[in-house]
């Protein structure tokens, strides 16, 4: 995190500023319970208003009742459950007083939680208690409407313990089948089970209608597929039943469009069905497939993605009210809990302002950026922080075109929020409005036709894109590959240009071909300039080949979809896990949406990879656990040494962090043991503000070591770690574009001594390397605690002629602490409280 203006002095630090406060994590076992279960309510303010509208996990629609008091909303959980935390995200008409209650029978209430002079908004309270049926009853409205929430959301452990992975057997192929009625004995029931997506059963054209297959024994039944036709089901249960008799739901859809779709359920039974109740044509019910999945028998690609991504096409109503309720929520939750990945199918969207807050993500689902079009703006603002942009963090915007309103669209971005794959077709201004702090960023494969404004932007990397133009430069400004890039010129303007990117290979994405998502993997480029697209080289791979993760997945069950040959889609949601998770198979794709975070928990390592061809990390968050994990992600084992020159694995996107949520620690951040890694764009941070901030309280010595030969960084950010930030021990690494501050929290000179030393160096190159190169680099010091610390240098190295270091910097912010030296014992001392850097043009 950084205070900047356009090279004035600072006035302030992390430690004075107010943050949000942390919500504690959730525990390992914690399971989101309520989603799709049968929801009831004392009223209902009109038919649009529905009680399961509150437990269907999307932010547009709402239950909302009568406008008196008492009302109630209640959810059946389908089994007796340990509940322990109950969200409530309450639209205006909220409720001031209001109890938690839970039931065996619903009919005996036991009070969980009872909340006074409530004020709306969300409400997260933790709970201790059993109970099949859980009910929020409202006695004082805060409005004088009624009661009213986007959603009521139950969490605990899964009825029964955590379940066993959702198995890959059809379990309702070939087995009986009957149905209300058939269009004609061509389409008979049977059709809808018998493995043939050539035949189907189609009903009568009337409501209601069902389909239904006799499991033969009561099974566990996880997940229910459905494979229309063209005449489909818009409203339909899907239900179960141990007699075929009594049915309880398993799922509920309003608004369904057809096609293909899948539905993580939770539910017992020998029978299942498809209750059909408004048909999405003037036909009857047709349907090529039902798949039925139960636990036991290995884990099931594909899949719906999850309640936090929300998809969206130019037609979809109330959008720009979807983009702001989102906005509300994570403007400023810094060290929230939310997670939220937007998809855009292809087309043209007018008047929209996606403002995009903490932990949300953009994306186009197109094969490239001009298949989805905004005419309008994706915005990043400083409001919430009074114009100040050096915290926004955690954000990204993929694979869109924009034609701005006013023609400039504005990413007032810090750092881990890339842009990518991105057409701006106007100018792109990196500043806040007032033109306050800003400290990022990165871009990539993307095409500015106007000029790109940095204004009080610290620094920027620029990578293999096009732009019309650079307005100006603070400190460091770095390109690689960028087609109008402004000539080398540091340090006036501080410009390192480079005319191409040795290595690069882009990021995988989620797109849809027809109605089917798939992931492309780009293909790696040498000597890349300008962006890839269109035409893009790569591979493309099925949905089918992913294990999609949701909240609440183990370690356990992410490892056994690993061994079994799939894919990782993490959708967005903070996951614990008590195991390492372990990429073995070479080319894994592991893809992040909406910032999915990683918590290791009882001092695991979170991820890692063995040493083997074309891994992709991408888009993911790892967040250090309360107990102390030695290393947090390893990409190789100690001692690698396969040559993956031809196919390298790549780490883009992946982002750790140390403490600010809560009290992390780790003793090393990221280790990269394989050679030929590329890094392309990554912030490893050791809070300086938020929760669990202090000198041994976040405790982490080194955030980056990397030890495999011919290793590539490209935008490489390592912040505020006890000792060294980065530790080079491979040989033939390069560096291109490095961000660094200290440790703010240093408490005197003694704690950061190391040796004869005074300091860590931010950036160390170890003694026995004979070649190393790096461009672009700067450390500033901003020693809070005692701003008598002297850094003896910003950056070490070995003297020899394989080593060369070009453009480097070192910055006291507002003389909190001084660099004797730039590198080893080169360069001009920093002095006074100007924050004016120290620049060295080349070493040795």
């Amino acid at each position: 995190m950084k205070f900047r203006s356009l090279g004035v002095a600072l006035a302030m630090t992390a430690g004075l500023l107010a943050v949000p406060a942390a919500v504690s994590p959730a525990a390992a076992a914690e399971v989101l319970l309520s989603q799709g279960k049968t929801a009831t309510a004392s009223s209902i303010e009109n038919g649009a208003m529905q009680a399961a509208y509150a437990v269907d996990g999307d932010l547009g629609t709402r239950w909302s009742s009568a406008a008196s008091d008492p009302q109630w909303l209640q959810v059946d959980l389908g089994a007796k459950a340990d509940i322990s935390k109950v969200a409530l995200r309450w639209e205006a008409a909220y409720g001031k007083d209001y109890k938690i209650q839970v039931s065996d029978d619903a009919n005996a209430w036991t009070d969980l939680r009872t909340v006074t002079n409530g004020d709306g908004g969300l409400d997260e309270l933790t709970v201790d208690g059993e109970g099949r049926y859980v009910r929020v009853h409202g006695t004082a409205r805060g409005t004088g409407w009624g009661y009213s929430l986007w959603e009521f959301q139950v969490f605990g452990e899964e009825p029964g313990g955590p379940q066993q992975p959702c198995g890959t057997a059809n379990a309702a192929q070939g087995k009986p089948a009957t149905a209300s009625s058939v269009e004609n004995a061509g389409y008979p029931a049977g059709n809808a089970f018998d493995g043939d997506t050539g035949t189907r059963w189609s009903s009568a054209a009337s409501d209601p209608q069902w389909v239904r297959v006799d499991l033969g024994e009561s099974k566990n039944i996880c997940r229910v597929s459905l494979n229309w036709e063209g005449a489909y089901g818009k409203d339909f249960k899907i239900q179960a039943s141990a007699d075929g008799n009594t049915w309880t739901d398993l799922k509920t859809v309003t608004g369904g469009t057809g096609g293909q779709a899948s539905y993580d359920v939770s539910g017992q039974g020998r029978y299942l069905r498809v209750h059909g109740t408004a048909r999405g044509t003037g036909y009857g019910y047709s349907l090529w497939e039902v798949t039925v999945n139960t636990t036991g028998g290995g884990v099931v690609g594909g899949g719906d993605l999850g309640p936090n991504v929300i998809v969206v096409d130019p037609s979809t109503p109330n959008l720009q009210q979807k983009f702001d309720q989102v906005f509300d929520q994570q403007e400023d939750a810094q060290f929230g809990q939310g997670r939220y990945q937007f998809l855009l199918k292809p087309g043209t969207y007018n008047n929209i302002n996606a403002q995009i807050g903490f932990y949300t993500s953009i994306s186009g689902l197109g094969l490239n950026p001009g298949d989805t079009t905004i005419n309008g703006d994706i915005t990043v603002d400083a409001g919430w922080f009074n114009g100040n942009a050096t915290q926004n963090f955690w954000r990204s915007a993929e694979n869109i075109r924009v034609n701005p309103v006013n023609g400039t669209n504005r990413w007032a971005v810090s750092q881990a929020a890339p842009f990518r794959r991105m057409h701006i077709q106007g100018g792109l201004n990196l500043a806040p409005s007032g033109y306050g702090w800003a400290s990022g960023g990165y871009i990539a494969d993307s095409k500015v036709d106007g000029v790109v404004g940095p204004y009080s932007q610290q620094q920027w990397y620029t990578r293999d894109s096009q732009i019309g133009g650079w307005l100006n430069g603070v400190w460091n400004m770095v390109f690689s590959g960028v087609e109008g890039a402004p000539g080398n010129s540091f340090p006036e303007p501080p410009y390192t240009t480079l005319n191409t990117t040795p290595i690069s290979r882009e990021k995988p994405f989620l797109y849809l071909d027809g109605n089917e998502y798939r992931v492309f993997v780009p293909s790696k480029r040498d000597n890349a300039r300008g962006v890839s697209w269109p035409n893009t080289p790569g591979s493309s791979l099925p949905l089918t080949d992913f294990y999609v993760v949701k909240p609440g997945a183990t370690a356990q069950t992410i490892n056994a979809a690993l061994a079994q040959g799939l894919n990782l889609l993490f959708t967005p949601g903070i996951y614990h896990v008590n195991e390492t998770i372990n990429v073995t198979r070479p080319n894994t794709v592991v893809l992040g949406l909406g910032l999915a975070t990683v918590i290791p928990d009882n001092g695991v390592t979170a991820l890692k990879v063995a040493d083997v061809d074309g891994v992709r990390l991408a888009g993911f968050l790892i967040d250090a656990g309360t107990t102390n994990s030695n290393t947090l992600l390893e990409v190789g084992p100690t001692n690698a040494s396969a040559d993956h020159a031809a196919n390298p694995t790549t780490v883009q996107d992946v982002f750790v962090r140390i403490g600010g949520e809560h009290a992390g620690k780790a003793t090393t951040s990221v280790v990269v043991n394989s050679d030929d890694v590329i890094v392309d764009h990554t912030w490893v941070w050791r809070a300086d503000h938020g929760e669990g901030v202090g000198w041994e309280t976040n405790r982490a010595d080194y955030g980056v070591v990397v030890n495999g030969d011919d290793v590539l960084a490209t935008g490489l950010f390592v912040e505020h770690f006890n000792k060294y930030d980065t530790i080079w021990n491979g040989e033939r690494g390069r560096t291109i574009f490095y961000q660094n501050e200290k440790a703010y929290d240093a408490p005197n000179q003694a704690a950061i001594q190391n040796g004869d030393i005074k300091g860590y160096a931010a950036y160390k190159v170890a003694d026995h390397v004979d070649q190393h190169e790096a461009w672009g680099l700067g450390s500033y010091c901003n020693y809070t605690s005692d701003p008598n610390i002297r850094q003896g240098h910003g950056f070490q190295t070995p003297v020899k002629p394989g080593i060369k270091f070009h453009h480097v910097i070192v910055v006291s912010l507002g003389g909190m602490g001084q660099y004797d030296h730039v590198i080893n014992d080169v360069g001009a001392p920093t002095s006074g409280t100007s924050t004016i850097p120290s620049q060295i043009v080349s070493y040795p």
